[in-house]
């Protein structure tokens, strides 16, 4: 097993309290919650992060998927554009928080190259060790081949996630 095997990643986004909870209970401010009929839109500093200084997300409960964009300072990651987590995604729940359950696979996004999917290691090495399910193994898999074919059929993972929402999805750097 790998020194890196974790239990799925989990965070709550209150959009009551305009915070964001991760996975190891750090609480941090939210400048922006927009909620939509297909997901919730959150912008936030990253006051806390070596690599970057501000994160979008979309939460797409509908795809199994939150697409980000990581604002790095210089010199790290040049050229990533979206990187898109798998789990499970939902909300609001009767206190209008929405929840993420991160399954591990991830995509990559790079301008004129394919996605990229990393970290299938890390899932089956998640499912091995009893982490997450064989059901939820099959559906993360299942969402990140929907992605690429999506995306490679589409030209680019932005125009494919804007057909399936049926909206632009916009980011505070896109028009």
């Amino acid at each position: 097993m790998s020194d890196l095997l974790h239990p799925p990643k989990r965070e709550v986004f209150d959009v009551r309290a305009m915070t964001n909870t991760d996975n190891k209970g750090f609480v941090r401010t939210v400048a922006e919650y927009r909620p939509t009929p297909y997901g919730l839109y959150m912008s936030r500093p990253a006051v806390d992060h070596p690599r970057f200084d501000w994160l979008e997300t979309w939460l797409l409960p509908s795809l199994g998927l939150r697409a980000n964009i990581f604002h790095f300072t210089e010199g790290y990651r040049s050229g990533q554009r979206l990187y898109l987590d798998v789990g499970r995604f939902s909300g609001p729940d009767h206190d209008g928080c929405w929840h993420a359950v991160d399954w591990y696979l991830d995509l990559v996004d790079v301008p004129g190259r394919p996605l990229d999917l990393i970290d299938v290691d890390e899932l089956f090495e998640a499912h091995a060790a009893g982490l997450v399910t064989t059901a939820e193994a099959t559906e993360a898999t299942e969402i990140a081949v929907r992605a690429l074919t999506g995306a490679a059929a589409a030209g680019d993972v932005q125009t494919w996630l804007d057909s399936q929402v049926g909206d632009r999805l916009t980011w505070s750097d896109r028009s």
